[in-house]
């Protein structure tokens, strides 16, 4: 079985990459970890796995650079249809499933958890066929909180478990005791927005602000 976190965030520019190259700070040293990002659209405008490559300081073997890369920065659905091919999610997943490697996924989604990969598909569909723990990445910012319980529930209606939440912004205690209590989970890292954004400063926050009580760690043994 697949081990590892699947991370989705509140909807598409919230932070999920940055995040994604912290994960690889915090828990390469303690356990074989390995990043993957199985649908990019807009790939000539931005790479993420390249961004984690960078910011995350990844040596080539933590990176699984194969995936669906489509050049037209929208939806996954709209960016495929438009270059005339269908998303095929199985397809997708079937060469890491079940492979006995003793590494540790960090799989960003695209987006957020109901965004349409194909015509019947969405990307919580993907995360139902890795079945993988979920870390949802949210603003902290006014709004966060509706929009953090709405994709709480769309997690937990497909019987996926949250591991934890990961606020990016300037920290707002209230935003973050109401996401804890109506939500029902745990903030476990509060990331700023760095400025500049560089390796050292996400491997130094990783390292002392990221699951400070190791939560993930568990979930990832």
């Amino acid at each position: 079985m697949l081990g590892g976190l699947f991370v989705t965030g509140t909807d598409t520019g919230v932070g999920k990459t940055i995040v994604c190259a912290a994960l690889m700070h915090r828990y390469r040293t303690k356990i074989p970890l390995r990043y993957w990002k199985p649908i990019q659209t807009g790939i000539e405008r931005n790479d993420d796995t390249a961004e984690v490559e960078r910011l995350g300081n990844c040596r080539p073997e933590e990176l699984r650079r194969e995936g669906v890369r489509l050049p037209i920065p929208v939806s996954p659905h709209l960016a495929a249809s438009r270059q005339g091919v269908t998303i095929a999610l199985a397809a997708l997943v079937d060469p890491i499933v079940d492979t006995g490697e003793p590494v540790r996924w960090v799989v960003e989604g695209a987006g957020g958890v109901l965004v349409p990969i194909n015509d019947s598909e969405t990307m919580a569909d993907l995360m139902n066929l890795l079945q993988l723990p979920v870390i949802v990445v949210a603003r902290s910012t006014l709004g966060t909180i509706n929009h953090t319980l709405l994709t709480l529930e769309a997690v937990r209606r497909r019987t996926l478990h949250v591991a934890g939440i990961v606020m990016v912004g300037d920290r707002d205690a209230d935003n973050r005791a109401a996401i804890e209590r109506y939500g029902e989970t745990v903030v476990i890292g509060e990331m700023p927005r760095f400025s500049p954004l560089g390796t050292t400063a996400i491997e130094a926050w990783a390292a002392t602000a990221l699951d400070p009580d190791d939560r993930l760690l568990e979930l990832l043994r």
